[in-house]
């Protein structure tokens, strides 16, 4: 997303915390379809005056990290939420900001009341059960009362405690029925999470098996999720449960390919030195070719209709330290080799950098994962909704195969096994082996991209 773009979403939410005096700061929606993020990094500091145009902070959405930058001159008076904090919902309050005059020292309670949740709205008791006159036999008259502790809570019975102070708690596994809460009535507050210090964990009695094994903290390392891994996780555990998936794989012969792109390439060294054709090139170039041959390929699932695109948006997976994304090339029918390979180069290294904006990777008609590159030979892939295809691409490797029946016995050739996955619901198995057909055409004759 453009800084102007994300500018118009800060001021859509925040325009008038910069034009009176203290005022929450929420978090900001990045994108139409944002309803949470992690803060990565705070710009300024607590009581740091800010200029227009300056950035605040770094917000991190599923997909990357997006400055936020300030619509006014002002102060950051308190932080709310501090670097590192994930799951933010979009609107909640952040920072309490305000300008040049301004008492400060009324901030902090400001933080306080904002991290406060609603008074509990009371509950209807129900009709307690008629008193018996004489106890339960099992029950003795002279036991003494049971006495319930706040961290002995029966299963069911309500913790009051802050949207923060939770959102911390569940981020470090700490329970929330065995912090004491300061607020108001015993609401439990950041601070009280913060300071909480757990006991010993007990040890499980012997013979119990199941859970996490038992181990010393030296003996593993936990990573807590990112934005982007959870909404991963969540994506395609949605797609493998809901999309009724199925599987065809082809053999394509890629001598042809191997020779065209080296004379290429020799080409293109002596006119620009860093631009070079990879065996991708040619894969994303053939979708295309091969999806306006068979649209049904190129198409959606929106529940009540299907959707078939007239243009071949091809997102290419690419793996970056925080998990998948897929930028997309957008229109690759119209689009010759070098291009494609330009903007697949330019596009894979924003995505490792964290710096994609949100029109460069939502959306897409057709997704390719190739893992060729890390000597695999075959794989399957999960779709990505509501696209009907994704083409698993493996290595291409020496194989023998039979001669030509003028030469007889066989021969060595480089062959290529891809996998398509699709989505019964908008594309039938015969759908799928036509267009598998004509994309492994495409291939073993690739000059016909010229035509």
């Amino acid at each position: 997303m453009s800084a102007s773009v994300a500018r118009v979403f800060a001021r859509r939410l925040h325009a008038s915390s910069y034009r009176r005096a203290l005022a929450q700061f929420n978090m900001p929606a990045m994108s139409p379809t944002m309803t949470e993020g992690g803060i990565a990094s705070w710009k300024k500091k607590e009581g740091e005056t800010f200029a227009a145009g300056d950035v605040l902070l770094e917000i991190e959405t599923d997909k990357a990290t997006i400055d936020v930058e300030a619509q006014d001159d002002g102060i950051l008076a308190k932080i709310i939420v501090n670097d590192g904090a994930k799951g933010v919902k979009v609107g909640a309050p952040i920072a309490i900001v305000g300008e040049e005059g301004d008492d400060l020292s009324k901030a902090a309670d400001m933080a306080k009341a904002a991290e406060a949740p609603e008074p509990p709205k009371k509950e209807e008791k129900a009709p307690e059960p008629p008193k018996s006159e004489a106890p339960p036999p099992s029950e003795s008259k002279s036991a003494p009362p049971k006495t319930e502790s706040k961290a002995d809570l029966p299963a069911g019975d309500r913790i009051f405690a802050s949207p923060i102070a939770k959102k911390i708690a569940l981020e470090k596994g700490i329970p929330l029925a065995k912090v004491k809460g300061s607020g108001p009535e015993g609401r439990i507050l950041r601070e009280d999470v913060e300071k909480f210090k757990p006991e010993a964990a007990a040890s499980a009695p012997a013979g119990v098996s199941g859970g996490a094994p038992a181990a010393s903290p030296e003996e593993y390392t936990d990573t807590p999720l990112s934005n982007m891994r959870r909404v991963i996780g969540q994506r395609l555990l949605q797609s493998k449960v809901e999309v009724p998936h199925y599987y065809l794989t082809v053999d394509i012969n890629m001598d042809k390919v191997l020779k065209l792109r080296e004379v290429f390439n020799k080409t293109l060294a002596e006119k620009d030195k860093g631009a070079k054709l990879s065996v991708n090139d040619f894969v994303v170039k053939a979708v295309g070719c091969a999806l306006a041959d068979v649209p049904e390929a190129n198409s959606a699932f929106f529940g009540d209709y299907i959707r078939t695109y007239k243009k071949a948006d091809i997102s290419v997976a690419v793996a970056t330290p925080t998990g998948l994304i897929t930028p997309i090339i957008k229109d690759v029918g119209g689009k010759g080799l070098a291009t494609i390979s330009a903007e697949a180069k330019s596009l894979a290294k924003k995505a490792r950098d964290g710096k994609l904006q949100p029109q460069e990777y939502q959306g897409g008609t057709f997704t390719i994962s190739n893992l060729g590159m890390f000597d695999i030979s075959h794989f399957t892939a999960i779709i990505n909704p509501p696209q009907s295809c994704i083409l698993a691409v493996g290595s291409t490797q020496p194989t023998l195969v039979p001669a030509p029946e003028e030469e007889r016995g066989f021969k060595t050739a480089n062959v290529m096994k891809v996998t398509l996955s699709s989505d019964h619901r908008t594309v039938d198995g015969a759908i799928g082996a036509r267009w598998l057909s004509a994309f492994k055409g495409y291939l073993e004759n690739p000059l016909t991209f010229m035509l």
